[in-house]
């Protein structure tokens, strides 16, 4: 009729950081003169989402109305960015033009990118977008088929991969049955079908065992991997130091599922890396950014829409800074922040993101730019003054949330082929170790379990001394270093923490006197260059 409105409505979601909110896609065809008009605080791209889905219709053999079509995307104070909206404005349109069933197409949720020929495309962030779905009570989604493994790990939710816009139309009623026989069924991908990337951080096959001669710094690891505590190496180059922390990874226990969903919803949302198929990213992740690296790289931001850094792609992992020094101060000095809360918030005029950042953080530096001033320093080739403004770059307050600081010498001929002889028999790789951390880990967990910390390194150095207090002659060497200015009272407290992860290791209830002074030793000196004399 003359003058009559049609109205219909469709669901996408906005993400913001990892939170999101549900948006209902309205669209009204009213009988004035043809346009197309999207409202609700839409950015450029998603602006330009009204070409792509002209196109997308008409090159479907579906019709476009001829008639003037409003798009509201509600709440209109959420701002909305992406192209992610393009399949659910869509059948809004559709719907409300009368082509497709505006009872059924509200019933669902709609996310995917139309091509021009009406292809449905892969966009970033499908697992927190179906998490913010599912918490809303929607239990129904179509996905692009690239998405669907990513998607297929949110349970509890009907989910169909499409990879035309005409499977879509199907689904809800589409007049336009007769044009659906050259598009692919929607049927589930196999992982031989996927065209989906396996995990690039899996380190599960670098071995410890294959570190010849370091038996100290593996046992400090080893450590550091039961605690969850930050490390740092120095030594000159060649010593081992990316070795091992390569390798470290490989000495962690599997993620807890709440763990792994979160560390997989970074990495969708981040959208530059594809989740293998049907799998949660259950081994602890492993970033190494090179030196050059902005601080925006690393924390995480950008124009539009916030993207997380690579401190969040490192969540539950390991974050390892090779040649430290040569970071610029700024970038390390952003790290202190995270360190400490876990998480990164980013500012945005469009609203706040936040996302997790509980890394493990592995530091590697020289002693000095060329690297050789160990011991007597005589093959060092650098000033003091060099050597000063070299190291100052680890900033105090930086050095003071690391808790174990070791210095790494470079392994003579005669102590390798010693070490080769003895790795010929049977020796210790991670598999072993790992089981150790493991134990060790579940010790600290059954004793932290009414708090809300999993791990030794995350206890607050108060909660330990109220709650779990220590003999005076257990911490006796403890507060002799703190009375003689040794360690300041952020490291009384790291110390406490790493003794208790000595503890753990050898399945003790409670540090003793060689623990105390294993973590002192494996704290170090506020000297960098010569971290372990202290």
């Amino acid at each position: 009729m003359p003058g009559k409105k049609m109205l219909a409505k469709a669901y996408a979601i906005s993400l913001m950081g990892l939170a999101g909110t549900v948006v209902e896609v309205e669209s009204e065809i009213s009988s004035t003169l043809p346009g197309f008009i999207l409202v609700g605080l839409p950015d450029a791209s998603l602006s330009e989402a009204k070409d792509r889905v002209r196109a997308a219709i008409q090159n479907s053999s579906l019709k476009m109305p001829d008639r003037r079509v409003t798009v509201n995307l509600s709440p209109a104070s959420v701002r909305k960015q992406g192209s992610s909206f393009d399949l659910a404005i869509a059948v809004s349109v559709m719907a409300a033009a009368g082509s497709l069933r505006a009872d059924s197409v509200s019933q669902w949720i709609h996310i995917g990118e139309l091509g021009l020929d009406g292809s449905v495309r892969r966009v970033a962030g499908i697992l927190p977008a179906l998490l913010v779905a599912k918490a809303a009570g929607i239990e129904n989604a179509v996905v692009p088929s690239s998405n669907f493994a990513e998607a297929s790990l949110v349970d509890g939710m009907n989910i169909v991969p499409v990879d035309h816009f005409l499977q879509v139309a199907q689904m809800h009623g589409s007049i336009a049955v007769g044009e659906l026989d050259a598009i692919p069924k929607m049927l589930p991908r196999t992982p031989e079908q996927s065209d989906e990337l396996k995990d690039p951080n899996n380190f599960v096959n670098l071995d410890i065992a294959d570190v010849l001669g370091q038996e100290e710094a593996i046992e400090a690891l080893v450590v550091a991997a039961a605690g969850g505590h930050h490390l740092l190496m120095v030594g000159p180059p060649g010593a081992g130091k990316t070795m091992m922390a390569e390798r470290l990874p490989s000495l962690l226990p599997d993620l807890k599922l709440d763990q792994a969903l979160e560390t997989t919803a970074v990495v969708s949302i981040a959208g530059n890396r594809r989740i293998s198929e049907g799998s949660l990213l259950f081994r602890p992740p492993f970033e190494a950014p090179h030196h050059t690296a902005s601080v925006s790289s690393l924390v995480g931001g950008g124009l539009g829409m916030p993207r997380p850094g690579v401190i969040s792609l490192a969540n539950h992992g390991v974050l390892f800074l090779d040649e430290a020094p040569e970071f610029q101060k700024p970038v390390l000095e952003a790290l202190r922040q995270p360190l400490e809360s876990g998480e990164v918030v980013i500012n945005r005029s469009a609203g706040t993101a936040k996302f997790p950042a509980r890394f493990q953080l592995v530091l590697a530096a020289n002693p000095c730019p060329c690297g050789y001033a160990i011991g007597s320093g005589k093959s060092c080739r650098c000033s003091e003054q060099q050597r000063q403004k070299y190291l100052a770059k680890l900033s105090g307050p930086l050095l003071d949330r690391v808790d174990i600081r070791l210095q790494i010498e470079s392994v003579s001929p005669a102590q390798m082929a010693i070490a080769r002889n003895k790795a010929s028999g049977a020796t210790t790789g991670s598999r072993q170790l790992r089981d150790c951390v493991a134990n060790a880990r579940q010790r600290a967990e059954a004793r932290l379990a009414s708090t809300p910390w999993r791990t030794n390194s995350q206890v607050p150095g108060s909660y330990l001394r109220k709650h779990f207090p220590l003999s005076t002659s257990v911490s006796e060497r403890l507060e002799k270093a703190l009375d003689h200015g040794r360690i300041s009272m952020r490291g009384y407290d790291r110390c406490l923490r790493v003794a208790w992860s000595v503890a753990d290791l050898a399945g003790r209830d409670l540090p003793n006197e060689f623990d105390i002074a294993k973590a002192i030793f494996l704290r170090g000196s506020d000297d960098l260059a010569g971290v372990n004399n202290g």
